[in-house]
């Protein structure tokens, strides 16, 4: 029995030193990360572009299916949300599967301004959550929400919504319907799988995945659900 505990001692001091080398690491690439280019550096540089959109001029069921479908702890939890990490990891070992990711929208804000090329998952997402938190003490939730519009990635070349539906739909953010910002909130997930022009049929699926969970976070009612059409995604080319 001693050396029974002795083991399981010995093992959460490894568990212990591990996580502690691992947030040094990550810490230290964050730093050096946001000293070579600080934060609001490259938030400016984001709201400079030209096809740069506001978030008050986005409708209103295009940022709810956005929450809804990635993030919908987004305006009750900090940078981090751990409970959503732990729902993740146990939705994808109950199913087997790597559906659900743990990342929030900040987070994710966090990775496309600065870790888009980077390799090293681990050393990653560390620096990820740091800056994550850096972001949430500077900017409020309504900037940080408009900023991942502007910059997540759509597929096909489009980073943005505003490029993503010039691309797309041939028209502005500003005139998307439901159907059609159900859609372009879906694709962002895995654009390569979800988008329009890569496979139609993949892409109708996510759409109705982002319905379901409007639904379910009573951004939208079931009949209204039930009356979205999804039939111009046949027509994206």
């Amino acid at each position: 029995m001693k050396v029974l505990k002795r083991i399981i001692r010995f093992l959460i001091i490894l568990i212990i030193i591990f996580i502690a080398a691992i947030t040094w690491y990550g810490y230290k690439f964050y730093k050096e990360t946001t000293d070579r280019t600080p934060i609001s550096t490259k938030v400016n540089e984001i709201r400079e572009k030209s096809d740069y959109v506001k978030i008050d001029d986005l409708p209103d069921y295009y940022t709810n299916a956005v929450v809804s479908v990635e993030d919908r702890r987004f305006y009750k939890h900090g940078a981090v949300d751990y409970i959503g990490i732990l729902r993740a990891i146990f939705f994808n070992i109950k199913n087997k599967t790597l559906q659900e990711g743990g990342s929030t929208i900040t987070q994710q804000v966090a990775k496309n301004l600065y870790f888009e090329e980077e390799q090293s998952v681990i050393k990653r997402k560390v620096a990820e959550a740091f800056i994550a938190i850096d972001l949430e003490k500077q900017y409020s939730k309504k900037d940080i929400l408009e900023l991942y519009t502007n910059i997540i990635y759509f597929g096909d070349g489009y980073y943005g919504i505003s490029s993503a539906c010039n691309g797309y739909l041939k028209k502005s953010p500003t005139e998307m319907t439901l159907a059609e910002a159900t859609m372009m909130a879906g694709v962002p997930n895995a654009p390569y799988y979800y988008a329009p022009t890569a496979n139609k049929e993949l892409c109708k699926k996510r759409q109705q995945k982002v319905i379901s969970t409007m639904v379910k976070n009573k951004f939208i009612t079931q009949e209204t659900a039930d009356n979205i059409d999804s039939s111009f995604i046949d027509k994206i080319n």
